[in-house]
């Protein structure tokens, strides 16, 4: 049974938090609670927060990384090295992968993998435009950053078939299997993923390990 409160404005408060992910209608109540014991400024200044960042944040129309300008701060970055482009499944993944400091190139951000138990085809990903960046040249290496899961598998290898066919002399390369097998890119540790990035491997060489 759930719980009634006493008035529509705090159930109405609490409903809105509770459809936050990971966040269940008892934790919702805590934060309600929470936000009635501050100062009416800082509970303002919390949801102007939240509301600028839906209204003006946006998604770099080169790599799809959020951004509040046309290109993100990496893409408009002169001292990034423009050549090599890393696949990500989602902003998040940037976010860990700059994190270990060890890659200077650009991103692309798929904004998903392909799933087809969950109805997720080629034509739900990002992935037109990545092969546009290939085709128009200038790009030495493209490294497949998705995660060691089936999915993650199934979007690397659809993306090297896509790419074989514009590539040219174009590297395509993916993580070394530091990150172990059925993990996230974000949930891996700075130096495992940072190491899988710096010992990357052709993309083909993974075929040797297909049975």
């Amino acid at each position: 049974m759930e719980q009634e409160f006493a008035t529509p404005l705090l159930e109405n408060a609490v409903a809105e938090f509770a459809k936050l992910p990971g966040i269940g209608r008892k934790t919702a109540l805590r934060l309600v609670l929470y936000s009635l014991k501050r100062e009416p400024a800082e509970v303002e200044a919390f949801a102007n927060a939240i509301t600028k960042l839906r209204n003006e944040i946006t998604y770099c129309r080169m790599c799809h990384n959020i951004s509040e300008t046309e290109l993100c701060p990496i893409c408009a970055n002169p001292a990034r090295d423009a050549a090599t482009i890393c696949v990500v499944e989602n902003v998040r993944d940037v976010m860990s992968i700059e994190n270990t400091h060890q890659f200077h190139g650009l991103y692309h951000v798929l904004g998903g993998l392909i799933s087809p138990m969950d109805g997720i085809g080629p034509q739900d990903i990002e992935l037109d435009s990545l092969v546009n960046r290939v085709k128009a040249g200038g790009i030495k290496e493209v490294i497949l950053a998705l995660a060691a899961t089936m999915e993650g598998d199934t979007t690397n290898f659809y993306i090297f078939r896509r790419l074989a066919e514009h590539s040219g002399s174009t590297r395509i390369s993916v993580l070394a299997r530091g990150v172990s097998v059925g993990n996230e890119i974000e949930y891996t540790d700075e130096l495992t993923l940072g190491r899988s990035i710096i010992n990357r491997t052709p993309f083909t060489d993974t075929f040797q390990n297909t049975p």
